[in-house]
């Protein structure tokens, strides 16, 4: 039988995010400010974003060490399993092997806690108490509450309307995780 699901241990688990900004020849372009049309720096983003996440976004360091906090919560769900897709190879007659992650076994059900969990903690760290996001059909939404959960941060999420109403389980896992859910006007 073939190997067709590949999983580290928890002590294999990268302790480093990988930075693309250190091999990218040119960088990339700065977002634009909305009011002016013109690049952002840290000043413009910083009444949004804690200076500790403003830092990260514009670093060029290739590796960023995982804080021992994220760590520890990565490990509820990470590492994820890793699987070679055979069936694809054979329907795409390649010689190429294929492989894909299954982020779905992260407890709010994506891939979304990954940068979630960064984002709530650097806010901890910065002092933030509460964080109010949006959410489409509640991916991101139930990611940040759960990982707002994690670290005691107060989480207020409005979800577009119709997702409200017709994903009400999404609506429920925020709530259970301690966030406050607002359907969209």
């Amino acid at each position: 039988m073939r190997t067709k699901k590949y999983v580290l241990t928890e002590q294999e688990m990268p302790r480093q995010w990988y930075n693309i900004m250190a091999d990218l020849p040119n960088g990339m372009e700065p977002p634009l400010h909305p009011g002016t049309g013109q690049p952002c720096g840290p000043e413009d983003l910083a009444p949004i974003f804690p200076m500790n996440l403003i830092e990260q976004e514009v670093s060029t360091q290739r590796w960023i060490d995982i804080p021992e906090e994220i760590l520890d919560k990565y490990a509820i769900w990470r590492p994820s399993p890793l699987y070679r897709a055979y069936n694809l190879e054979k329907a795409l007659d390649t010689p190429a092997k294929i492989y894909f992650k299954n982020e779905g076994v992260s407890p709010a059900g994506s891939h979304k806690p990954n940068t979630a969990i960064a984002q709530a903690y650097y806010n901890k760290m910065a002092g933030t108490k509460k964080i109010t996001t949006e959410t489409g059909a509640g991916q991101w939404g139930s990611a940040l509450s759960m990982c707002c959960s994690f670290f005691g941060i107060e989480c207020k999420v409005f979800m577009v309307k119709i997702s409200y109403n017709q994903k009400p389980y999404r609506r429920l896992m925020m709530e259970t995780w301690g966030a406050n859910c607002t359907a969209s006007p």
